[in-house]
């Protein structure tokens, strides 16, 4: 006869949690922050590393060197940069040449943020997006479009256009298209 087990109040996604979390435990700590700094794709604070990989802030200063000195020493395109208090893992300086090459960007600032917002509130009517950025938004819209990076479509009333991004800019940045929304109407 098999001994009574007190029931639990855990769930499944707290035991695939768990899983998870014991999985990355497995790792080593230079191999969680290395794993956290890829897929935060940002610079990230010495204090919030040390927190989201489970250790103290001087354990994850020691590992970060450790990460440092291996990326350093081998062949590789990627490294652990320091900016002030975060580290990034990115690209390294001396390859800018070859990213300009793969993927050619000659955008000004205000362009590259008229991209930005009409990235962040697709599909936007140009009108809207004019009001936000000023009339030098023609301007960035031509250059986009002439880029491959937007696409506009005249509203039904024929007043203005829709404005969204091209699959171009999804690939060009990996970001996925949005299901839809803030200003709607598109849907060709």
């Amino acid at each position: 006869m098999k001994p009574a087990t007190k029931p639990t109040n855990s769930s499944s996604a707290e035991a695939e949690g768990s899983a998870g979390a014991v999985a990355a435990a497995a790792l080593s700590l230079p191999a969680r922050l290395e794993a956290i700094l890829y897929l935060k794709g940002r610079a990230v604070m010495l204090k919030e590393l040390a927190q989201l990989a489970g250790c103290s802030s001087e354990e994850a200063s020691t590992a970060l060197m450790i990460l440092m000195a291996d990326y350093a020493h081998r062949e590789t395109a990627l490294e652990i940069r320091q900016d002030g208090d975060g580290y990034s893992l990115q690209l390294q300086a001396d390859l800018a040449d070859l990213v300009h090459t793969l993927v050619p960007l000659d955008l000004c600032a205000a362009t590259l943020r008229t991209l930005a917002a009409i990235a962040l509130k697709q599909p936007i009517r140009q009108a809207v997006l004019v009001d936000m950025r000023g009339s030098g938004a023609y301007d960035h819209i031509k250059e986009l479009m002439a880029q491959g990076f937007v696409a506009r479509r005249r509203e039904q009333d024929g007043r203005s256009y829709w404005l969204t991004l091209t699959e171009k800019f999804h690939r060009t940045y990996t970001i996925r298209p949005p299901t839809q929304e803030p200003g709607q109407e598109p849907t060709t």
